[in-house]
């Protein structure tokens, strides 16, 4: 990689960020295909987001922001514009700037997401969806899924009071779009009697963290996505495959964003060489 003073400084926003793997793909694909970019991690306390959006973008070589845990939510006040799917997910997970100064942020996660159950061959009309953690990613997610069309999607988080307001939300954006997704708020984190659970929770990213849910109460032929993504599987994928149970971690939910990423942050070319041959990034994902 060869920074230049010309290069454009783009930067993934989080705390923690030891486990990003977005610069490890990203910056090699913009080596190999000529662009003059790079993207960093920068670990950034929530009490000085604000702060630090403010100011980051003073220095005119910075492109653009990439948002995970747990800023998604919390830069939406900052912003002067958000896509549909943002303010309907109430989440982020990239910001850049107009020549105005106006700063604006679109949602990928969801796409990315359900863009990746197709990959895996996981329908969701007529079936039953739990959603374990309604966090930043995971109110995209469910956002995207709602609109996508399941039989129930199920929400539970930790937090009191989260899941109601997320269910809330998307039941009212559901009724008027006329789509027939039935929102509910899950009472606990079982997964028994579910087609597809999902874990959007950060437990996972650390070995001795608990698992989100007890895999021993899955259904023999449920199906289980992780969207942690670490260098190696997380407790819940071994313990899904010591079960025999199929269980997919989130490299594909990044990979399948990566096209929408890139034209909105200006790279058009390299979006559209990532749509049409994805085996280079996928090469990355794996390596990183």
């Amino acid at each position: 990689m060869n920074i230049t003073g010309s290069t454009r400084v783009f930067l993934i926003l989080g705390d923690p960020v030891a486990q990003v793997r977005a610069p490890e793909v990203f910056n090699p694909l913009f080596a190999r295909h000529g662009v003059n970019a790079v993207l960093v991690p920068a670990e950034v306390a929530p009490q000085g987001l604000a702060r630090f959006v403010k100011h980051v973008f003073d220095a005119d070589n910075v492109g653009g922001l990439w948002l995970t845990i747990p800023h998604k939510s919390a830069v939406l006040p900052l912003l002067g514009h958000c896509d549909s799917l943002g303010r309907l997910a109430g989440a982020v997970n990239a910001v850049r700037r107009h020549a105005d100064g106006s700063l604006e942020g679109a949602l990928f996660d969801g796409i990315g997401f359900t863009k990746g159950l197709d990959r895996f061959g996981l329908p969701t009309r007529d079936r039953r969806v739990l959603m374990v953690g309604v966090g930043g990613a995971g109110v995209a997610i469910a956002a995207s899924l709602a609109q996508r069309g399941c039989g129930e999607l199920a929400l539970f988080d930790a937090a009191t009071g989260r899941a109601e307001q997320v269910a809330a939300q998307l039941n009212a954006a559901d009724s008027n779009a006329g789509t027939c997704t039935r929102v509910t708020v899950a009472p606990s984190a079982d997964p028994a009697g579910f087609d597809l659970v999902i874990n959007a929770t950060p437990l996972g990213l650390k070995a001795t963290d608990a698992l989100p849910f007890d895999v021993a109460r899955l259904d023999r032929g449920a199906a289980v996505v992780d969207i942690l993504m670490t260098r190696r599987p997380t407790p819940l994928l071994q313990a899904c495959a010591a079960r025999g149970i199929d269980a997919f971690a989130g490299f594909e939910m990044m990979l399948q964003q990566m096209p929408d990423y890139l034209a909105f942050f200006g790279m058009p070319e390299l979006a559209r060489a990532v749509q049409e041959d994805a085996s280079e990034v996928r090469t990355l994902l794996h390596a990183a």
